[in-house]
C-alpha cells in the first residue's frame, strides 16, 4: 500500500473541499497538502448539479452563518471568476408573489435582504412584465445583483490550481478510515495510506458517515433528497430571460419550483423534492437498499415526514406526473405547456436532518483536535464556498 505524509488532507472533491484546500494552500503556501475524492474527477455530485446560481443572500437570516458567508463567498466567486476567465452573469433575479398573501411575504425577504445589504427593489405587476414579459405576478422584488456561473468549471479551475501549486488531487480514491491519535490521523483507502496532521471533511452526501468513520458522533443525519428538473425547449427558452424564483415558505427550508437561466442559455425548470432511494439516488430506479432503509428507520426523518407527510405527497405526484411539475411551473408562467419541455437532470440534496426531526439549515461543523468535519453545507454552499474554505482555515488555528 502506498504511503504519504502530509499537513492537511481534506476528504472531499466539491467546491467546499476543493476551496479549503485552495484556501490552506493560499495561507500555508509550504505546507504539504492532497485532497481525496472518490469519484473519478472532482464536482460529480450536488457541485456539479445544483441550479448553477450565485446567491445574493436575500433570504437568509441577518447574522447567521448562510448570510455572511453568501454575501463574502459570492464576492471571492465573482473576483475568482473574473481572474480565471471562468463564465459568469450577474443577470438579476425576480421573486414573485402570486396571491395577496404571498405579497405580505415579500416584506420580510425584502426587509431581510436590506439587512444583509443585498441591492434589491419592490416591483409591481407591471415592472415584473418589463423585467419578464411572460411572467405571472401582482408583485416581486427584483434582486439585480443574483447571478449564474458555471460552477463545474469553478470545481476543475481549482484542482487544476492546486495540482499546478504541487498539491495533489487524489481522484478515485474513497477513505475507507480515519483513525486519529494524539500526533497525528491516519486515512486509509483501498491503494493509500495517508498520515496527516490535521483532516477537514467536506463529504456532502457522506458527511455524516464520515462523522463516525472518525469515531465521533454526527449532531445530524443525511437524508437525502432528489430534485428533478426539465428544461424548456430550445425554440421556448424566450419564456425566461434570468432567473424567475417564487416566494418560498417559511416553514419550509426548499425554495420550490423556479425558472433558472444556465450560464450556457439553456432554462432550467425545478427541482422538485423527494426523498432520494439512494444517497446518489438520481432516479427512481436508482435504490440502495441499506441508503433506503438508514433513512426510513431514522427517528428524526419519521419526525419530519410525520410533519410534512402531504407536502411529501405533492412532490412525489409533481415526480410521477408531468402535468402535476408543469401545472406548479404554470403559476409562474401561465403560457407554459407540456410540449415546451423535456426532462433533463437531477440532483439530490444532502439535508441534514436532527433528531427531532428539525431540518437543518444552516451550515454545522464539528471539531475535535485534528479533525474539522463539515457536517451540514445547505445552498448557499456553491456560492459561499470559497469563503467557508477561508472560516475553515481560520477555525483550524482555533484552540478548543
Amino acid at each position: 500500500m502506498s504511503q504519504r505524509v502530509v499537513d492537511f488532507a481534506v476528504i472531499g472533491g466539491g467546491l467546499v473541499g476543493l476551496a479549503t484546500a485552495w484556501q490552506l494552500n493560499q495561507r500555508y503556501p509550504d505546507a504539504r497538502l492532497c485532497l481525496l475524492e472518490k469519484e473519478s474527477a472532482v464536482g460529480q455530485h450536488q457541485s456539479g448539479r445544483n441550479s448553477g446560481v450565485l446567491h445574493s443572500g436575500i433570504y437568509y437570516k441577518p447574522g447567521s452563518l448562510k448570510a455572511t458567508t453568501c454575501r463574502a463567498g459570492k464576492q471571492l466567486m465573482e473576483q475568482f471568476c473574473a481572474e480565471e476567465n471562468i463564465p459568469y452573469d450577474l443577470c438579476g433575479k425576480i421573486i414573485v408573489a402570486l396571491d395577496e398573501v404571498e405579497v405580505g411575504r415579500l416584506d420580510a425577504i425584502y426587509e431581510r435582504g436590506q439587512a444583509n445589504g443585498v441591492r434589491c427593489a419592490k416591483i409591481d405587476g407591471q415592472q415584473i412584465r418589463e423585467l419578464e414579459p411572460h411572467a405571472a405576478g401582482l408583485a416581486a422584488i427584483h434582486v439585480p445583483e443574483s447571478g449564474i456561473v458555471d460552477y463545474p468549471a469553478v470545481c476543475r479551475r481549482l484542482s487544476e490550481k492546486l495540482t499546478g501549486a504541487g498539491q495533489e488531487v487524489l481522484v478515485s480514491s474513497e477513505v475507507r478510515g480515519i483513525h486519529s491519535s494524539a500526533s497525528d490521523v491516519r486515512i486509509t483507502t483501498d491503494q493509500l495510506s495517508i498520515t496527516a496532521g490535521q483532516v477537514i471533511t467536506c463529504g456532502g452526501l457522506y458527511s455524516d458517515r464520515l462523522v463516525r468513520l472518525s469515531g465521533m458522533q454526527p449532531l445530524a443525519k443525511i437524508v437525502p433528497f432528489r430534485g428533478e428538473y426539465y428544461e424548456l425547449k430550445p425554440e421556448r427558452r424566450q419564456l425566461c430571460r434570468n432567473l424567475i424564483y417564487p416566494v418560498p415558505d417559511p416553514n419550509f427550508p426548499f425554495l420550490g419550483v423556479h425558472f433558472t437561466r444556465m450560464i450556457d442559455g439553456s432554462v432550467e425548470c425545478g427541482p422538485n423534492a423527494v426523498l432520494a432511494l439512494a444517497r446518489e439516488g438520481y432516479s427512481w430506479s436508482h435504490v440502495r437498499l441499506g441508503d433506503l432503509t438508514e433513512s426510513l428507520t431514522y427517528g428524526g426523518f419519521v419526525k419530519l415526514a410525520t410533519k410534512y407527510w402531504r407536502t411529501g405527497l405533492g412532490e412525489i405526484h409533481r415526480s410521477l406526473s408531468k402535468a402535476a411539475f408543469v401545472k406548479a411551473l404554470s403559476r409562474l408562467i401561465p403560457e407554459l405547456h407540456s410540449s415546451d419541455l423535456h426532462p433533463c437532470r437531477a440532483g439530490v440534496r444532502a439535508q441534514a436532518v436532527a433528531p427531532d426531526g428539525t431540518m437543518v439549515d444552516d451550515f454545522l461543523w464539528l471539531k475535535s483536535e485534528r479533525i474539522l468535519h463539515v457536517c451540514n453545507a445547505p445552498s448557499p454552499a456553491a456560492t459561499a464556498s470559497l469563503e467557508i474554505g477561508r472560516r475553515i482555515v481560520e477555525r483550524l488555528d482555533e484552540s478548543d
